[in-house]
């Protein structure tokens, strides 16, 4: 698969709002660009720039399902997991976090040009990983009688692809290490609470994703740093400036510092976390 093959093929999965189409088609894809070698997998932070290629067009608006009703946050509707139907409604919004999820890892590869292969090996690999956990979730609500596109959802994690589609530095520091980070802080204690009304499919499910996301936020503070040191910026330095660009300066609390550090954040990083 050459570049270009490889970037129609991205975008081609991006607008597709079919969930069982999207998710087959990133995993052939991954499957592709991984076990048939079709990039390499060696690390090559030194690699000279490829010849550039057409600009990425903007994507206002990547594939959903049809019936899924997006809505303003401030409309969902909190309900409690005693009920199963609670239970389908977290799950549901955990899906949605999961769709948009493989959406913003193969944006992140058709996005930004010009990067080392590893780079495209890494955030198709995630939009694969992202696929399987929202088949995993799917799964779980049809065993409910329940469906993604039952429950509205907002699309804050879209709106921020969309608000760092010009800068990867921007997109590598607060897609991966804000906003799925928040996953991490938060995953411990919904596992906790499933747990209690002894929801165990859930539980399984939840920590499956909380493990494999320690990684992709670890990928994501790899190829933050990267970008920093070609572009002979100071991480710290620019991780707070997206912050206050993007963010108006504010972080949610509490952190799970210990997921942080497994994740790549550093010492120094967890130190000025403490501020927020």
């Amino acid at each position: 698969m050459n570049s270009a093959e490889l970037i129609a093929e991205l975008l081609r999965i991006i607008l597709l709002s079919d969930p069982a189409e999207k998710c087959s088609a990133t995993q052939t894809l991954h499957h592709s660009v991984s076990e048939l070698g079709s990039l390499s997998r060696k690390p090559s932070p030194q690699t000279p720039p490829k010849k550039s290629l057409d600009t990425a067009i903007a994507i206002t608006e990547a594939g959903l399902p049809d019936q899924l009703n997006l809505v303003p946050p401030r409309q969902l509707k909190k309900r409690s997991i005693q009920q199963q139907q609670g239970r389908n409604v977290l799950m549901h919004a955990i899906a949605h976090i999961e769709f948009n999820a493989i959406n913003l890892a193969l944006d992140a590869a058709y996005r930004f040009r010009n990067q080392p292969d590893e780079y495209y090996s890494d955030w198709i690999g995630v939009a694969a990983d992202e696929a399987r956990h929202f088949l995993l979730i799917q799964g779980y609500l049809n065993q409910h009688n329940c469906d993604y596109g039952d429950y509205p959802a907002h699309n804050g994690l879209w709106d921020m692809a969309v608000r760092t589609q010009h800068d990867v530095i921007a997109r590598m520091a607060l897609v991966p290490r804000v906003m799925e980070a928040r996953g991490l802080d938060v995953t411990p204690q919904i596992i906790e609470r499933l747990a209690r009304v002894e929801d165990h499919d859930a539980v399984e499910i939840l920590q499956t994703i909380y493990n494999d996301e320690i990684e992709h936020v670890k990928i994501g503070s790899r190829w933050f740093y990267y970008q920093c040191e070609q572009n002979d910026r100071d991480p710290k330095t620019t991780f707070l400036e997206m912050i206050d660009l993007h963010l108006h300066g504010e972080l949610k609390g509490p952190f799970n510092f210990e997921a942080r550090l497994l994740a790549g954040f550093n010492d120094q990083e967890l130190d000025y976390l403490q501020n927020f």
